[in-house]
């Protein structure tokens, strides 16, 4: 004889008559699932995933976590990584809460690895680039925002003057008795002594936050971000290095000798330039070889109601 089981009891429909409080946000953090970035790589990528929604109803004790994991997990290993998969996903947690909750929200990181060729020889090598996409639905639609990190060289322009003024002193107290100097003497001397002193450069990073104009594309603009903002700075750190390469990438540094502050207005001037962008937010950190502290520039596009100068 089959008997008949109680259902089981839901507690997250429990009403606490003390502690009736909205709360802005309730959900999971560092939920691992593969995401489809067709357009990158064939290959699923790894991501750690946050999704909450609000508790906009004060006698609800909790919501239905599980809801939320399964709409995750029926959506993004399925489907291409882009606005309309974000909304679905979004619309099926607030379909799934419409007793509680008025807005969505979800957090995704991961690494995306791009193919990045050698400055002079034919050979290429992989770069992992930390992206951070986070999507929102409510009354006012689905809104997101895009967040990068480029690593790059800078070479102190002050560091760099005095090199070269240490340099020059040394060359007139070696010809100072000489006023005829040939080519050859001037070569041979800064062969052996073009070093005596070197401007300290490091490896900085840019993190550079973006809301995007438009949701309608079905691509998202990462690999643009990540392009414009690299080609700005002129300096991204290498893969694959033969000496050609490395003596490439010494020119680059030299020719584009950057402040932190100089770094932040090329990035601002770049992103200024393109359509993508509805706002963003960038923060450059130098990671001085000279002090044992970062120097740091953080700038935003300045628009009304836009991203405030945020320290991080």
């Amino acid at each position: 004889m089959n008997i008949a089981l109680p259902p089981l009891p839901d507690i997250a429909h429990q009403t606490l008559a003390d502690q009736q409080h909205v709360l802005d946000w309730v959900g999971m953090s560092g939920i691992d699932l593969p995401l489809k970035l067709e357009t990158f790589s064939p290959h699923a990528l790894p991501a750690k995933v946050d999704i909450y929604v609000d508790l906009c109803d004060p006698e609800h004790r909790g919501i239905h976590m599980s809801r939320l994991y399964l709409a995750m997990q029926n959506t993004l290993p399925h489907s291409p990584l882009n606005a309309d998969t974000l909304e679905q996903l979004l619309r099926q947690a607030l379909d799934s809460h419409t007793d509680t909750s008025q807005q969505a929200t979800l957090r995704i990181q991961f690494q995306l690895p791009l193919l990045r060729s050698a400055l002079k020889s034919e050979y290429s090598g992989w770069k992992a680039y930390p992206v951070t996409l986070e999507a929102r639905l409510g009354s006012q639609g689905l809104l997101m925002e895009l967040m990068v990190d480029i690593t790059y060289s800078s070479t102190c322009p002050c560091s760099a003057a005095l090199s070269r003024q240490l340099l020059q002193q040394a060359f007139n107290q070696e010809f100072a008795q000489h006023p005829h100097v040939s080519t050859d003497q001037v070569s041979d001397w800064l062969q052996k002594h073009g070093s005596l002193a070197t401007p300290h450069s490091q490896r900085s990073t840019a993190r550079l936050r973006v809301t995007l104009a438009t949701q309608d594309e079905l691509q998202l603009p990462i690999s643009t971000l990540i392009n414009s903002a690299e080609a700005a700075l002129q300096t991204p750190v290498q893969t694959a290095v033969k000496r050609a390469d490395e003596q490439a990438f010494a020119a680059l540094n030299g020719r584009n000798q950057m402040f932190c502050e100089d770094a932040a207005r090329r990035l601002k001037q770049a992103l200024l330039s393109q359509n993508e962008w509805h706002d963003f937010w960038i923060r450059v950190e130098h990671h001085e070889s000279l002090h044992a502290h970062d120097a740091v520039a953080i700038c935003t596009k300045g628009i009304p109601g836009g991203f405030t100068p945020r320290l991080s």
